[in-house]
């Protein structure tokens, strides 16, 4: 079975709309992430195209399957980096299996570097065995 999971920091106390925006740059980011990839704009037609491929697994069992997503709880910003290095541990890279996701702060989040904070990390789709490995150190976002 796939699942997806995204950990979202618990300390910024995000509103409800906020933590909704957040977790879902963290679920879209892979997919962003194909389609920025692979797309080339159309000459003269304002449009772009974009061709990818999706691994067999990934689009039977998650895309054509149940698509199950996990939300769970950082307790703080290193908590949720703790994340990244138990993925880069397991082979994992940024931008192709997982993404931090950093908030502009334009509206209710205060900077903490470069003039953005980060929220979430979002992982691409994939066999729970794997994600588990990271996913059981967490609990479900309440």
């Amino acid at each position: 079975m796939y699942k997806q999971i995204i950990i979202a920091r618990k300390d910024l106390n995000m509103s409800p709309g906020k933590l909704a925006a957040q977790v879902s740059h963290g679920s879209m980011a892979f997919l962003i992430w194909m389609v920025r990839d692979n797309s080339h704009p159309l000459a003269c037609q304002g449009e772009y195209e974009s061709k990818f491929r999706i691994e067999n697994d990934l689009y039977e069992q998650w895309i054509n399957g149940e698509f199950t997503k996990c939300i769970l709880q950082a307790k703080n910003k290193n908590q949720l980096l703790k994340a990244k290095t138990m993925a880069e541990e397991l082979g994992m890279k940024e931008g192709k299996d997982f993404w931090l996701i950093y908030d502009n702060c334009h509206t209710e989040l205060e900077p903490e570097e470069n003039g953005r904070t980060l929220t979430v990390i979002g992982f691409k789709p994939m066999d729970a065995e794997i994600i588990d490995q990271i996913g059981r150190k967490y609990h479900l976002y309440v």
